[in-house]
């Protein structure tokens, strides 16, 4: 790969202390520390470390108060129109379609479902006026009955070394939609959220997302 020129600290602080903005991309034990340290530092951020338990989401909304920081499960622009296109599609065929979401990632995927599944669920949900954790399936098993149709259902495939597949299908009598987005290339990630740095410098505090950076809102 050759010479990056990218410094690597053993500290996160002096990092910090040096940064106009930190790309945090590890896992949430380091990102509330990260938190603490930006707080302290007074520097933005663009996060993208998912799996946040209730508790953990508002001290990042805490800290979001004191300096601006972007939140997002996925800074891929594609990903994001999907969001928006979903959404959209949700609103319009309202609750005489059944809704499913899935999504698949590499092997050493440790979350599930992953936090870009999540978040489009989050986003059909609110579209067509539910609560995602009150009508959220996460797999099947057994004995399940017939499908409550208010129910949004999750499916989580872990295999190989897929980069990030997620699919919205909506289905009703003789017709299904089905919108996918597929990542190749973690590049898309990058560069995301080099974007969304760029974005953030000089922005009030405030916890921020990729609509933001789009212009979706």
């Amino acid at each position: 790969m050759g010479n990056l020129g990218v410094l690597i600290h053993g500290e996160s602080e002096p990092a910090f202390q040096a940064a106009d903005v930190v790309i945090d991309f590890s896992v949430i034990a380091s990102t509330l520390a990260h938190l603490e340290i930006a707080q302290a530092t007074n520097t933005p951020m663009v996060i993208g470390t998912t799996g946040f338990n209730a508790e953990q989401r508002a001290l990042l909304e805490a800290t979001a108060k004191k300096v601006p920081i972007v939140w997002a499960p996925n800074f891929s622009v594609g990903v994001n129109l999907l969001f928006k296109i979903a959404q959209e599609v949700a609103a319009t065929l309202g609750d005489d379609y059944d809704i499913e979401i899935i999504e698949a990632h590499h092997r050493h995927k440790v979350d599930a479902p992953s936090g870009t599944a999540v978040r489009l669920g989050e986003t059909i949900a609110e579209a067509v006026k539910r609560n995602l954790d009150e009508v959220a399936i996460y797999g099947r098993e057994g004995q399940t009955g017939a499908r409550d149709p208010k129910t949004i259902a999750f499916s989580t495939i872990r295999a190989g070394d897929i980069v990030g597949d997620h699919t919205a299908l909506f289905a009703t009598d003789g017709e299904r939609l089905e919108l996918t987005h597929r990542a190749s290339s973690r590049m898309t990630f990058a560069k995301g959220a080099v974007r969304a740095a760029q974005w953030v410098v000089g922005k009030q505090p405030g916890l921020y997302d990729m609509r933001d950076i789009l212009g979706f809102r």
